[in-house]
């Protein structure tokens, strides 16, 4: 399982060894089966991307797809967590490849602007433009030009718990911030501490910023903070922490404390709620903390372990926040053009339905049959995230320069966990977050 760039989970694996990996060393078995038309046999297309283990295996199946529809056959490297390092170190060297799977906003940004990048064919356009809400092609659009088409998306906005623990308590699933704060007191009062939070990976602190943030000072605030239009220091910035400060500080609701937290990483939480010695009864991440229940764990989805959509927060509206994959193509890979007819076969609803019926993915696709995917929560949660329409907004962290908001041990990441560890003062970790988010946005 790969990182969620945060749109699923953080590798281990370092952009040095994947440079160290050749492209006909993890050749899709994609060359099998008949193709339909034929019109791409005897090309390759060469597709860059983070995943591994599950994730890469079920794209894989895609890209089968793809050559049945085509005749094509396709190569799948993996890039690494860097995938920017990953991407210029093979255009520098003359070996790029023709398509990448870009996991953050920030990084698409940067390759359009680095020149690198092909716009979208019109028919790719054209069928991305009736699929998909206008906040995924604003997303994917530098300077007026649309080169990001998002294939795969997260549902950030959901909360996960054992349905035991709330039976045990006597609690029912919460509708609002304070409500859930209620709740989780009332499981701990009954020998379980309400949240596992995995401190050790920064990224799921900022998450849980991001979706207070949403819902208590708005989309446009959000939009103007995650452009740093609005400095860190604004009063919104403030009370947004101060209330997730209320979180952090309770012994009751912080399973270990901070310093268990601070130790704990994403697949650590998940144990720690639904592993076979649960030490919490709920965990706050993307609809990917399924996928971890069910695979690692043996959890039945629906029943052994569900979720809530992330509650409103002082009367805000139920936030939405996601995360995504954007296919680009590049043109100095060596078939950009079949690169290109890869990302129009990716903008249609049968690409999505092949990976929806694997498991593991959501897509923002509305034409998708929720149907594909194969259990009622998968099918709920995908349902959640197309209803949210235009009301969506990218993980904020995604958007920032990586200095900023993807690095480990510095920026938000680091300061969100010095929070963790002492909240009492909030305007403090506001000041330096934005002496930290000028120097990243150079501003």
């Amino acid at each position: 399982m790969r990182r969620p760039s945060k749109t699923t989970l953080r590798t281990a694996a370092t952009a040095s060894a994947a440079l160290a990996l050749t492209l006909g060393a993890t050749a899709c078995g994609g060359t099998t089966g008949p193709a339909s038309s034929g019109e791409l046999s005897g090309q390759t297309v060469t597709v860059a991307g983070v995943w591994t283990g599950s994730e890469q295996k079920n794209f894989k199946k895609v890209l089968d797809a793809f050559t049945e529809k085509t005749g094509a056959k396709t190569v799948f490297v993996p890039s690494g967590d860097n995938v920017s390092t990953f991407v210029g170190s093979k255009i520098e060297g003359g070996n790029a490849p023709d398509v990448v799977m870009v996991p953050q906003v920030g990084v698409l940004q940067q390759f359009a602007k680095e020149g690198w990048l092909l716009p979208l064919s019109d028919q790719a356009a054209k069928t991305a433009g009736s699929s998909l809400a206008p906040v995924w092609k604003d997303y994917g659009t530098v300077d007026g030009k649309y080169y990001g088409l998002y294939f795969k998306a997260a549902h950030k906005s959901t909360v996960w718990y054992a349905p035991e623990a709330f039976a045990q308590a006597g609690v029912a699933e919460p509708k609002s911030y304070a409500d859930l704060l209620k709740a989780g007191r009332t499981l701990a009062d009954s020998g379980r501490p309400a949240f596992a939070i995995p401190g050790e990976d920064g990224w799921t602190l900022t998450d849980w910023f991001e979706n207070i943030y949403l819902s208590q000072a708005g989309p446009e605030k959000y939009d103007q903070l995650a452009q740093h239009k609005l400095k860190w220091t604004d009063d919104s910035v403030v009370k947004a922490l101060t209330t997730l400060g209320e979180l952090f500080k309770d012994k009751q609701l912080v399973a270990g404390g901070a310093q268990t937290a601070l130790s704990t990483d994403f697949p650590s939480s998940v144990e720690q709620v639904f592993g076979p010695e649960p030490k919490a009864g709920m965990v706050y991440e993307g609809d990917f903390v399924g996928g971890v229940a069910k695979d690692q764990f043996g959890k039945k989805l629906g029943e052994d372990a569900k979720f809530f959509p992330f509650p409103a927060v002082d009367g805000g509206s139920t936030p939405v926040v996601s995360g995504g994959d954007a296919a680009v193509v590049l043109k100095d890979g060596k078939n950009s053009k079949a690169g290109m007819k890869l990302l129009e076969f990716l903008a249609g609803s049968e690409a999505a339905e092949v990976w929806a019926g694997a498991g593991g993915f959501l897509s923002p696709n509305t034409e998708v049959d929720l149907a594909s995917y194969g259990d009622d929560t998968t099918r709920s949660t995908a349902k959640s995230l197309v209803a949210a329409g235009n009301s969506v907004r990218f993980d904020m962290s995604d958007q920032a320069p990586a200095s900023f908001g993807g690095t480990k041990g510095a920026g938000e990441w680091k300061l969100l966990q010095d929070f963790l560890r002492d909240p009492s003062n909030p305007q403090g970790t506001a000041a330096e977050l934005e002496a930290a988010a000028a120097k990243a946005y150079g501003n």
